[in-house]
């Protein structure tokens, strides 16, 4: 029997996903990558983050070391990448003002998927997602998947079925897939492939005869409730249909903000951390003021590599900072506070910054005795707005702007260019 008019009519929740999204950004860009085995690094060149179906075909796995792949990608015919995060974040940044285009209803849930608000009968909404699959691939240059359904459980895991089913065209409708094909696809799938569930939760479920996706459809959400959580229960209504986890405008961490990074090549004295925690801070400064939040909590930390078993220190402090703020000169003197407890002569793999207790700008002004000049005047965002346009080495406060050789850096060896982020890394066209 046909749905009324009304019922058809209800709005329905899209997710849009970037196939293999590194490994897609990459090929954008340079065609003779299509249909070869590619993996793109982690930080450092450490191991694969990413892997193309053809590489994925090759049996390697997510977070295989990368030493270990060298040895036969010549025999493989792979193709390795370092990570490239300002051309990823750019080619995101574009995906997603596209699919704004398509509903005033958009949330960027990750760098490479989004969730849209939309509305029609079936054959309008698969039209609608089509239209968005092609235009992004077009206008973009990465392929995409989607899912539409009633809720954002179903609608992710519609996508799920996208992916690994060539019959579905990229696009896969809910309410378009018939019932019985439903409850197959279901038993097939086991539990911990929908979003939220895991390790351990699959585990206890399992202890309950739940394996698969069908079996936690046709469980009780008030005894869900009671052995799990009121989390899990709205999972299992979302996979009956009924909308629990509403849409949001922007996922933003607000509980913590972290910068930490591996190095290179290890740094070994009081100084060499001076940089990298001053440029850190300017960085926090530069986040912070983006999202219109300050801090009221700074711990800095620096570690060796555990690998080194005579040589371990794991150094930090935790500040608390006189009053909220994302100055970057406080931020930077806080972060200072770690210097008295570094050895000259260890080896340190890394350092961080993580500032919590984070608040709205302005939520608590302070009186006009204890207003902080940098902060009043703006010098955070001035210094990411002069990085943006001139590069993020081209300006920065006191050992931050007095950079060394920063050979402490992350390793990128074979990152391919920048190409819509810096003038001097443009692809050139040449007309024949």
């Amino acid at each position: 029997m046909a749905k009324p008019a009304l019922m058809r009519r209800m709005p329905q929740i899209a997710h849009v996903d970037v196939n293999c999204f590194y490994a897609s950004a990459e090929r954008a860009f340079d065609p003779s990558l299509e249909g070869r085995p590619l993996v793109v690094l982690s930080n450092n060149d450490g191991c694969a983050v990413t892997r193309s179906p053809e590489a994925k075909a090759l049996g390697i796995s997510t977070g295989e070391p990368w030493f270990k792949l060298a040895p036969r990608a010549k025999e493989w015919g792979l193709v390795a990448k370092s990570s490239n995060y300002e051309l990823y974040g750019d080619i995101s940044a574009r995906v997603m003002e596209l699919l704004g285009r398509y509903s005033a209803w958009l949330e960027v849930y990750s760098i490479d998927e989004a969730f849209l608000g939309v509305k029609g009968g079936p054959e309008e909404l698969l039209a609608l997602g089509r239209r968005m699959k092609d235009a992004v691939r077009r206008h973009v240059g990465v392929p995409v998947c989607l899912g539409i359904a009633p809720t954002k459980t179903l609608a992710k895991l519609c996508n799920k079925w996208a992916k690994n089913n060539a019959a579905f065209g990229g696009v896969c409708l809910w309410d378009a897939v018939p019932q019985e094909v439903r409850e197959a696809l279901l038993a097939r799938l086991p539990v911990d492939e929908i979003w939220g569930i895991a390790g351990r939760l699959t585990r206890r479920l399992n202890v309950l005869g739940i394996f698969t996706v069908l079996d936690l459809v046709r469980a009780d959400p008030v005894m869900i409730r009671d052995r799990f959580s009121v989390v899990v229960m709205r999972t299992v209504l979302e996979l009956r249909g009924t909308p629990c986890i509403p849409m949001e405008e922007e996922r933003i961490g607000r509980d913590q903000l972290i910068f930490s990074r591996s190095f290179a090549t290890p740094v070994t004295t009081a100084a060499g951390l001076r940089e990298v925690l001053s440029i850190y801070g300017q960085q926090a400064s530069a986040r912070l003021s983006k999202h219109g939040l300050q801090a009221k909590v700074l711990t800095a930390f620096a570690a060796t590599s555990p690998f080194r078993n005579h040589e371990q220190a794991y150094p930090s402090v935790c500040v608390a900072l006189p009053m909220p703020t994302a100055d970057p000169v406080l931020l930077t003197r806080a972060a200072h506070a770690l210097l008295p407890h570094i050895r000259d002569g260890l080896k340190y793999a890394k350092a961080g910054l993580m500032l919590t207790d984070l608040r709205p700008t302005g939520n608590q002004p302070p009186l006009e005795p204890f207003v902080n000049p940098h902060e009043d005047r703006g010098i955070g965002p001035l210094l990411e707005d002069v990085g943006k346009k001139f590069g993020r080495s081209s300006i920065g406060l006191g050992h931050a702007g007095i950079r060394s050789g920063l050979d402490w850096t992350m390793k990128r060896d074979m990152r391919s260019p920048r190409y819509t982020t810096h003038w001097d890394e443009l692809p050139l066209v040449k007309a024949a």
